[in-house]
């Protein structure tokens, strides 16, 4: 490994707004404690919540560096690293934490995973966050069983690719939506059996699962469009399904009255992939399961762009346009 620097180029935010605030400056290297890893990035996930932290929708102490989730090399062990883990200097990794738009990151070892031969550095980043956050959906928010009826909303968009792929290994039968007709054919090459362009005066999402489910709806709506698609989610759900509200991209759900429940004795989630993979036994099993899809499987990795770390703002741009398809990946 080279020399670790002094200082090093990062995307720092001291206020929030637009991507107006998105700073490309120099910082210092940061030391890591005893039980981290100091990770000398290669590439860089963007995922929508980086935008929550930078508009201030999920408020965050500042000045921050954004970022979850980066893939690259170990530059240096913190002095406590358990020998356990198997780390060494120069080990390719992959790793959920904070602060990734910069050259280093410093990330507790416990949430850091060896990229297993066979998984570029690329694939892994453009995989990690959004292939764990799929998975967890379909086993922990609600456990899809074989010939259930699933939706799913942006089917093409990077955690919609994924539960695609997911939910036809286990045997589903998934409803996709897509905002153009661009994107029927790549979700239907992704797993979905039914593809429904969602824009106003094409598609009725609940007349068409109405007609895929003989009128009963769904046994689950993965939904991480939120505000603008809520309250049809709540009447495509099936009587004792889910509805799993997993993101913002059109705003925040607003309050809404549980009683609306109890006519199907329906279940609302909201989760957080961390709550998930809170111990590193959980973050392991997922993990693994993970690049067995990846490599078994052979589960396709779609990235929709690369971009340099200093034009993290045209980044942040194609990702609120919700017209990608599939991971956009930053590189220092």
């Amino acid at each position: 490994m080279a020399p670790i620097p002094k200082m090093m180029k990062a995307i720092e935010i001291q206020t929030t707004g637009g991507t107006e605030v998105l700073q490309y400056k120099d910082i210092p290297v940061p030391k890591p404690k005893d039980n981290e890893l100091l990770i000398a990035n290669e590439f860089i996930g963007v995922n929508y919540i980086d935008t929550y932290f930078r508009t201030g929708l999920y408020p965050n102490p500042k000045p921050m560096v954004l970022g979850r989730e980066a893939s690259g090399k170990i530059a240096a062990l913190g002095s406590q690293v358990p020998q356990s883990l198997g780390f060494a200097i120069g080990d390719r990794v992959v790793y959920m934490g904070v602060s990734a738009y910069a050259e280093y990151t410093a990330c507790p070892a416990e949430k850091v995973m060896k990229i297993p031969e066979g998984i570029s550095s690329s694939d892994a980043c453009a995989a990690f966050l959004q292939g764990l956050t799929a998975l967890t959906l379909v086993e922990e928010t609600h456990k899809v069983q074989s010939g259930d009826w699933v939706l799913v909303l942006a089917a093409t968009g990077g955690v919609g690719g994924w539960l695609c792929q997911l939910l036809r290994a286990k045997g589903a039968k998934t409803i996709g939506t897509v905002g153009s007709e661009g994107k029927v054919d790549i979700a239907k090459k992704q797993g979905a059996d039914v593809v429904i362009v969602d824009r106003p005066g094409q598609g009725d999402v609940l007349k068409t699962v109405n007609e895929c489910t003989n009128g009963q709806g769904v046994a689950a709506v993965f939904d991480g469009v939120g505000k603008d698609t809520f309250e049809r989610s709540l009447e495509c759900v099936a009587r004792k399904g889910t509805v799993a509200s997993f993101g913002n991209a059109s705003g925040a759900v607003e309050p809404f009255l549980i009683s609306k429940l109890s006519a199907k004795n329906a279940k609302v989630a909201r989760p957080t992939l961390f709550n998930y993979l809170f111990t590193r036994e959980e973050f392991e099993h997922y993990a693994d399961e993970l690049f067995k899809y990846m490599i078994d499987k052979k589960f396709s990795v779609r990235i929709h762009d690369t971009y340099p770390l200093m034009d993290v703002a045209r980044a942040h741009t194609d990702i609120e346009s919700r017209k990608t398809m599939g991971k956009l990946l930053l590189t220092p």
